[in-house]
């Protein structure tokens, strides 16, 4: 098995996962995956495809200015300058683009403050903070519709071999040196995510009763 066929498989598994959770409503999302360094090239989901399916023309090969690095045919997603802007300034391996109503709900929350933090939650581990009051903070970026300007604004938060993004009304972006971080920590965010807004909708129910 070649490298590009290892990587195309992990992140084929990551997409079935993802995909059983319903994280892709309506051809939503995108995923990649680093094959080479010199010259950056990685594997990206096709544009416009259903993702809970699974095809031979799921991911297509890209360059370091995310544009087609193969005669496959097929159209990367449209978020890829996204995933090139990961891999030109850090060392991650996988990124991972998801579309949920919570996260998307949580951008629109805390939109106007630019961020959100969540601290004291076992679950923050995942992240690699180990700390007893950890805490986690997420910036959220406004949603422009002009890709590379959009990519611009997301660079800026883009430092470290790990992170996520917000967009806001769009989706989070999570990157990880290998697959699996990465699915772990959108796991681990999307559990952040999903704990507070039923805790904020318990906290209104409770406040009703009184």
């Amino acid at each position: 098995m070649t490298l590009r066929e290892k990587r195309q498989q992990e992140l084929a598994d990551v997409k079935r996962e993802l995909a059983e959770r319903d994280w892709f409503p309506g051809t939503s999302g995108n995923l990649a995956i680093k094959v080479d360094d010199s010259p950056l090239t990685f594997l990206v989901t096709a544009s416009g495809k259903d993702k809970r399916k699974e095809t031979a023309e799921d991911f297509l090969l890209v360059d370091a200015k995310g544009r087609p690095a193969d005669n496959a045919g097929l159209k990367p997603s449209a978020e890829t300058l996204l995933h090139v802007e990961i891999y030109k300034r850090t060392n991650a391996g996988c990124s991972l683009h998801v579309h949920t109503v919570d996260n998307n709900v949580i951008s629109e929350l805390y939109g106007e403050e630019g961020k959100v933090v969540f601290k004291g939650q076992e679950i923050i581990k995942a992240l690699g903070k180990w700390d007893e009051n950890a805490e986690v903070c997420i910036p959220i970026i406004e949603n422009h519709g002009d890709i590379p300007l959009l990519a611009q604004a997301f660079s800026e938060y883009v430092q470290e071999d790990q992170g996520a993004v917000l967009i806001r009304n769009h989706g989070i972006t999570v990157w990880g040196k290998t697959a699996f971080d990465a699915k772990k920590f959108l796991e681990a965010h999307e559990f952040l995510f999903s704990y507070h807004l039923k805790l904020l909708a318990l906290k209104g129910q409770t406040l009703m009763l009184k």
